[in-house]
């Protein structure tokens, strides 16, 4: 009888210091099924269509989706957050298309606020579970940080969609009227202008936030003294931020932001930070235990593909 680890045609046995292999036993601890079929399909050969099974569980009437997905939203509700987690996934295995698509943006269209752009949190999610740092709020205003990683995600797949239009205007006035922010709004303001249609003015507004991101000290780039580097009110002791979470891939605007050197040292730290168990560990503020089980599978995916993205070698 196979072990538990033999899935996929692979063995678990003598990881040693493997780095995939000692993420691929901690995602079968620990993950949810959807971060497991993720994975297999990132690293193991898997297909999308089991991913795309797992994903539609989190799939609600109404075209958006809940039930956790983003674990720090419980409860079965529909909320902006959780249908940009879903575009996220689509994308990652290629099926950001078609009707499926379509539906989630007439459900975009139906939450947008007036100035046709996302709300972080709707208050449907009063009642339920959910961070105490998301505020829940009788009529939340439109955020970049719901928004931007949603258009510049759609735009990055050519889809086109009459929601797109005013979303599109209301993150390029949202980026470019930046004066002082912090690392998570930065990162949907890098996703964003990764997938905006105008490379130009793409290219414009990237090099304004990224002058921003360094007088600001919003990067730490020497992992070696991140402890004389401030942490963005709200956020968890230690909770801060390195040159490779705004520059995912070495194809994203914000890698012209940091010198090979803050890059490579930025790499270094990221692969030091996989834990004994095989994860990576979450870094914000961890409210519930569940939460934090959940993320961590999240963020090992997340590292594991950053890695990848800048070759190095995972094992």
């Amino acid at each position: 009888m196979p072990g538990p680890f033999a899935l996929y045609g692979r063995s678990m046995a003598g990881t040693g210091a493997n780095t995939l292999a000692r993420a691929e036993q901690f995602i079968w601890l620990t993950a949810r099924v959807l971060e497991q079929r993720r994975f297999a399909h990132g690293f193991l050969g898997g297909g999308p269509d089991a991913v795309e099974t797992a994903l539609s569980a989190y799939l609600n009437e109404d075209g958006g989706y809940g039930h956790a997905l983003e674990p720090d939203l419980r409860g079965p509700v529909s909320q902006p957050l959780h249908t940009a987690h879903a575009l996220s996934v689509l994308d990652s295995i290629d099926r950001c298309e078609g009707q499926r698509v379509e539906r989630i943006c007439r459900y975009l269209t139906h939450v947008s606020t007036k100035e046709g752009a996302l709300p972080a949190l709707l208050p449907t999610q009063r009642g339920y579970p959910a961070a105490p740092f998301i505020p829940i709020v009788d009529d939340p205003p439109a955020e970049l940080l719901a928004t931007g990683p949603v258009v510049g995600l759609l735009h990055g797949n050519q889809v086109w969609h009459a929601w797109l239009f005013r979303a599109t205007d209301f993150c390029w006035s949202a980026v470019e009227a930046l004066q002082r922010s912090h690392p998570y709004e930065v990162e949907a303001a890098v996703a964003f202008l990764d997938g905006a249609p105008d490379r130009a003015r793409a290219e414009v507004a990237a090099d304004r936030l990224g002058r921003l991101v360094r007088e600001q000290r919003l990067a730490v780039l020497d992992p070696s003294r991140r402890a004389e580097y401030p942490v963005a009110a709200g956020y968890a002791p230690g909770e801060h931020h390195f040159p490779h979470d705004y520059a995912r891939t070495p194809g994203s605007l914000a890698r012209r932001w940091f010198t090979d050197e803050e890059v490579e040292r930025s790499l270094d730290h990221l692969a030091a930070e996989q834990q004994d168990d095989g994860g990576w560990p979450v870094t914000w503020r961890r409210w519930a235990p569940g939460t934090a089980l959940e993320g961590r599978p999240l963020v090992t995916l997340r590292a594991l593909e950053t890695l990848r993205s800048y070759g190095r070698p995972l094992g």
